[in-house]
């Protein structure tokens, strides 16, 4: 079909963008994008490709944005309950740490998720994957970390390949079974870590091989934070996943800053996320390397915190940036990325094209996929929307609704509005 009746069809063409360039959003005024199958085929003029392919069955975009479908590259997707409760108790002056040091925060939901079948997980898993997909974002990353025990994080690993294989939101996998120390082990952290790198790891890469064998091995992430894992022991950890063969991802400085980014950034890791207390030698040491900065605004946002990532201290350093949702059950229960660029525009002081960047082709590469999606070129996958605006400024500039009006992907319409 060739899409056309674009009032600007934003192509984000040329790869992920570094500093100054974020922002270049390869805007055509008079666009149209033909797509074959579940690829686009060509990114053009509209009278151009209109007069090249007479034949082809037409979609009128309606005179409104097309645009490449968002990537969502942080996301807790998979755990059971919730924590209405601890938000209560926020909102009455208790910290994050407080909460977790009283055996609620993440422990809490380890309790519920532990006591999850894999279809107890999937039940609302599936619901809030939905919602994201009806928000625009048509490839997201998704962590297991709820468990905290070996065959728990497997269960959640499952039902993120199940939901995947369901679709239609595309899922990138994260084990996470660092996210915190697990509540058997909180008086010998380095135990649980020894655990992690001694049994975890080794079971989770025998469980994929077995059931993903003909996918790449899922990404592992470590919460490298007071509280959770020293440096010492994310460094094991990571080094242990990269010598089996797992890609990397970290979780840095949300609360204190230790080192994290560094780390990320000196042992080839695909991200290093949240980045609230980030050092600008820990900037400079990102921006020296294709680890990308990925800012969670949602976080601070949900916890009433002022302090986010230095976005803009990024970008002078050259840095790549890209936003995610975060979604959680703790901090960030947001299942519309747009409303993550409405707070990078506000708090991270982006403009709303910097901030489309940093959803679609900058969040594709902080999950290494840009050579597939983020973008609208010829040769990628056709993950498309057309919004229900003329320009692509309100993103950014408006909240709370629904802008996307269609979700195309791999080449299937998905009427949303």
């Amino acid at each position: 079909m060739l899409i056309e009746n674009a009032s600007q069809v934003l192509t984000l063409k040329g790869g992920p963008q570094r500093g100054s360039r974020l922002g270049e959003l390869g805007i055509l005024s008079h666009g149209a994008v033909l797509v074959r199958g579940e690829t686009i085929e060509a990114v053009g003029d509209a009278a151009d490709l209109r007069a090249a392919y007479p034949n082809e069955p037409g979609f009128d975009a309606g005179g409104r944005v097309v645009m490449p479908g968002f990537v969502d590259p942080h996301t807790h997707l998979v755990w059971a309950g919730d924590r209405a409760a601890e938000f209560e108790l926020r909102l009455q002056g208790k910290t994050y740490l407080e909460i977790l040091a009283a055996g609620g925060g993440i422990l809490s939901t380890v309790r519920a998720s532990r006591a999850a079948g894999v279809d107890e997980l999937l039940q609302p898993t599936r619901e809030r994957a939905r919602a994201l997909f009806r928000h625009g974002v048509t490839t997201a990353e998704a962590k297991t970390g709820y468990a905290l025990e070996t065959a728990g994080e497997l269960r959640e690993l499952e039902a993120l390949l199940k939901l995947d294989a369901e679709g239609p939101l595309e899922i990138a996998p994260t084990f996470l079974g660092a996210h915190a120390i697990a509540p058997e082990y909180q008086d010998d952290p380095d135990g649980y870590t020894d655990l992690i790198c001694r049994e975890m790891l080794p079971a989770a890469a025998a469980w994929w091989r077995e059931h993903a064998a003909a996918r790449p091995l899922p990404f592992v992430d470590v919460f490298c934070e007071t509280g959770a894992f020293s440096l010492a022991q994310t460094r094991r950890i990571l080094e242990t996943a990269r010598a089996a063969g797992f890609p990397l991802k970290v979780h840095a400085d949300e609360f204190d800053n230790l080192g994290g980014a560094s780390l990320a950034a000196e042992l080839g890791a695909a991200s290093a996320d949240h980045l609230v207390k980030t050092s600008a030698e820990d900037v400079r040491a990102m921006a020296r390397t294709d680890t990308v900065a990925v800012a969670l605004p949602c976080t601070p946002f949900g916890l009433a915190d002022p302090h986010y990532t230095p976005a803009r201290d990024i970008l002078s350093a050259d840095g790549l940036l890209a936003v995610a949702s975060d979604i959680n059950p703790g901090t960030a229960w947001c299942e519309n990325m747009q409303f993550v660029i409405a707070l990078a525009c506000r708090y991270l002081k982006l403009t709303p094209a910097q901030a489309i960047a940093a959803a679609t082709i900058n969040a594709a590469a902080a999950i290494q996929r840009a050579e597939r999606v983020g973008s609208l070129e010829p040769g990628k996958q056709a993950d498309l929307l057309i919004l229900t605006v003329e320009d692509y400024r309100h993103l950014g500039y408006r909240f709370g609704s629904n802008l996307v009006a269609t979700v195309i992907k791999k080449g299937v319409v998905y009427p949303v509005q």
